[in-house]
């Protein structure tokens, strides 16, 4: 049985690739590779019944390897921005890849979405465990970080990310999931139908590179207030180009909290968001322009054809002493939890 939920993909760096499927009885089923922790699928059923994936991604590894914006990929060691790829930590100043308009993004050059992660699927627990070593000095972070994720899916249709980790020297750390959504199942080519309610009273402004200005700004009276459920499309002439930012959550006890509702009323598809996380990144793909050559079905993935809700520490922590702090030291454990629920109304 174990073996058809694992299917070869294909090799990088001289690893094997594969894809593991968790599924439930519902029909529910999620496809994950052990490159990057990249979730390929995520397949539910709309009020009729007919199943879709509601997440982007490619069909072969190919996709993923050429050109990918992080589609449903695990993102660390440090999820986001850090500002002038630089922070100081206990006197010393480390410099990291400047990848994003001189900026470290997302851990980096080659950060854990472009890593082979060891996989270890339990099929009675319907649970994939993935562990990476990022070894002292990666990207230029500091210490031996032991990074382990679970994925698991319930019968009540929950997907749940546990992220876990620890270190033999004190270093940044932010973990995420960058699964981009779009509950059509492909059948709308954008997301600005969709209704979105994120409970946040204020976000995090930022500057002309994205990055964080150290203000908290109330969400009320502007297009960032989604405390009450509008589509996503509604306000968003009034951001610019779209949504790219960090809310603020207000979650000081990091329990597991409800934080987001997202619908698509064609489908009947719904997905509550849960996290343990201060902030999430509301990201709408606003320069999503991808070749159709390795899409599924050749569809095309253009400007906001999915959202982002990246549970999260906020942006350039490390060099914010205001904001919740990101850094892991030996002897810490650092535990999140994030979960996406599905169903239908």
């Amino acid at each position: 049985m174990i073996k058809e939920r694992i299917k070869k993909w294909g090799e990088f760096e001289g690893k094997e690739v594969f894809q593991y499927t968790l599924s439930n009885k519902k029909g529910v089923t999620v496809k994950i590779l052990n490159y990057g922790g990249t979730l390929t699928d995520i397949i539910t059923p709309d009020r009729g019944g007919v199943m879709g994936n509601v997440t982007l991604g490619f069909a072969s590894l190919e996709g993923y390897l050429k050109g990918n914006p992080f589609f449903g990929s695990l993102v660390g060691r440090y999820a986001n921005r850090i500002a002038n790829a630089q922070f100081t930590l206990d006197g010393k100043t480390y410099h990291l890849a400047p990848n994003s308009n001189g900026n470290c993004l997302h851990g980096g050059i080659k950060g854990f979405d472009k890593k082979v992660w060891e996989a270890v699927l339990d099929p009675d627990k319907e649970l994939l465990q993935l562990t990476y070593k990022s070894p002292d000095g990666e990207e230029g972070f500091p210490g031996n970080l032991t990074t382990t994720v679970r994925y698991s899916l319930s019968e009540d249709n929950e997907l749940r990310i546990d992220y876990k980790a620890i270190t033999d020297a004190a270093t940044p750390v932010n973990l995420t999931n960058h699964a981009y959504f779009n509950l059509s199942a492909g059948k709308d080519p954008d997301v600005l139908d969709h209704e979105l309610m994120l409970k946040s009273g204020y976000y995090t402004t930022t500057n002309d590179k994205i990055i964080p200005t150290g203000d908290l700004v109330p969400v009320q009276g502007t297009p960032f207030d989604f405390n009450t459920a509008k589509k996503i499309g509604k306000d968003i002439a009034g951001t610019g180009s779209g949504y790219d930012h960090n809310f603020v959550l207000g979650n000081p006890s990091g329990e597991l909290q409800f934080f987001s509702s997202l619908y698509h009323a064609k489908s009947g598809r719904v997905m509550e968001s849960y996290t343990t996380q201060p902030g999430v990144q509301l990201y709408t793909a606003n320069f999503l322009d991808m070749p159709t050559e390795f899409t599924p079905g050749n569809i095309k993935y253009g400007k906001h054809a999915g959202v982002c809700l990246e549970t999260q520490h906020y942006p350039d922590s490390p060099n914010q002493p205001a904001f919740p702090g990101t850094i892991l030291r030996p002897g810490e454990n650092f535990h999140h939890i994030t979960v996406y629920k599905f169903s239908v109304k």
